[in-house]
């Protein structure tokens, strides 16, 4: 993924139309999930997770229909999220030593 932020517009079933950062692409079981962040968000830290499949070149979304899918797709994002984090710590410490 490129640095810049790679956005996702989402139709919602009233036709409202809802652009999102996108997050973070990441594995979970079998499948690869997509974590969007809508950029006008009335909720602090509102996050959407749907299964993420690559149609050819056509990006394709999925809703998660269970919630025992939505619990391991949310705890994957998570511990991705604290990876990152992680990872974030000691890029900082690497900058200062040099």
């Amino acid at each position: 993924m490129s640095d810049e932020n790679d956005t996702v517009t989402l139709t919602l079933d009233d036709n409202t139309e809802i652009v999102c950062d996108v997050i973070a692409i990441f594995p979970c079981g079998e499948k690869n999930y997509i974590a969007l962040l809508p950029q006008d968000s009335a909720e602090e830290g509102e996050v959407y997770l749907y299964e993420f499949r690559e149609n050819g070149d056509e990006p394709e979304l999925i809703n998660i229909e269970s919630d025992e899918e939505f619990d391991r797709a949310s705890d994957a994002f998570d511990e991705w999220l604290d990876s990152e984090e992680f990872d974030e710590m000691f890029a900082d410490d690497d900058e200062e030593n040099e």
